[in-house]
This record gives C-alpha cells, structure tokens and sequence, in this order.
C-alpha cells in the first residue's frame, strides 16, 4: 500500500480545468435523459417577451447563447413556435436578438401565421414589437407570401349583376 505522502502529485493547469468545463457541461446535456420523451438531438431554448411574457421556443440540433450580447443562435433543423402571435417557422438557422427584440431567420424559412398566412424566403426578420416581416429572396428569386381573404362580404352582396360600363365619347 502506498501511503499518502508517496502519492505522486500531477500538475494541474488552472486554464485546462477551465476549457475543459464547458467540454463535459456540453457532454452531459447531449446525453438522452430517458425521463424526458423524444429528446432524440434536438435542444429547445424558451425566450420569453417583456410584457405579457409569452413564450417563444425555438428547436434546433445546435444551439448557443452569447450571455454578453444576449444572442441566442439555433442551427440545423430549427423550428420555432411563438403561439401569443400564432407563428410557426421552419428555417435552417435562427438567431434571437432579446435586446433588439428581433429573430432573424435564415435558409429555406418557411412562416405560417393565423394557420393561413404564411411566407418563403431565404432570410426573414421578424420585428417583434412591431409585428412586422421582412423577407428577403435567394439571388434571383423572389420571396412568396400567401395571404388568406375573407370572402364573406362578396359572398354576402346580392347577385345583382355588375353595372354597365357607358361607352367611351366617340365610339358609339
């Protein structure tokens, strides 16, 4: 048996210690918790919004979060679903903005509003305390949005028929 004073003592380096931190935090987070259903690789980070404090949650495989800017960054796979403005999103990476209060979506984004409106893009800010999309397109394409309209106002008029248009002076 060796005894306590003949314990060979390895050095240990203070900046080893702390890179290597993070390293095992991130380790032990990627582990399936088999008390958690379907946590498969997908993270979930939850903002929430001044105010009236709705949740916003974003999924995505990878995620970070910048604790001096307050930037949250999602990539692969991201899904976002901010239901106090009923909004859903696809995208390949997203990246929260908690001071500027924006989300600035990138690759293939697909947004679905009021389970009818929705928009493609390839980049799209959202502007939270305005409401407020800006979709930009790929290199020459172009951005689409689908809008639902209410029909019921035309759909309520009578069938009367449409009024004549009077000819044009000096063609009768």
């Amino acid at each position: 048996m060796i005894s306590a004073d003949k314990v060979p003592q390895l050095p240990v380096n203070p900046w080893g210690l702390a890179l290597m931190l993070p390293v095992v935090l991130l380790g032990i987070m990627s582990i399936d918790n088999p008390l958690r259903p379907n946590t498969l690789s997908l993270q979930t980070a939850t903002a929430q919004t001044s105010g009236t404090n709705s949740p916003l949650t974003i999924r995505a495989d990878v995620q970070e979060y910048d604790a001096k800017s307050q930037v949250v960054i999602a990539r692969g796979n991201v899904q976002m679903s901010y239901p106090a403005r009923k909004i859903q999103a696809t995208a390949a990476q997203a990246q929260y903005f908690s001071k500027d209060r924006r989300i600035v979506l990138s690759g293939n984004v697909y947004i679905l509003q009021n389970g009818g409106n929705s928009i493609r893009g390839e980049t799209v800010t959202y502007l939270i305390d305005e409401g407020r999309f800006v979709a930009l397109p790929k290199a020459d394409r172009q951005v689409e949005s689908i809008y639902i309209v209410n029909d019921t106002q035309i759909n309520n008029q009578n069938n009367a028929p449409a009024p004549k248009t009077p000819p044009l002076k000096g063609k009768e």
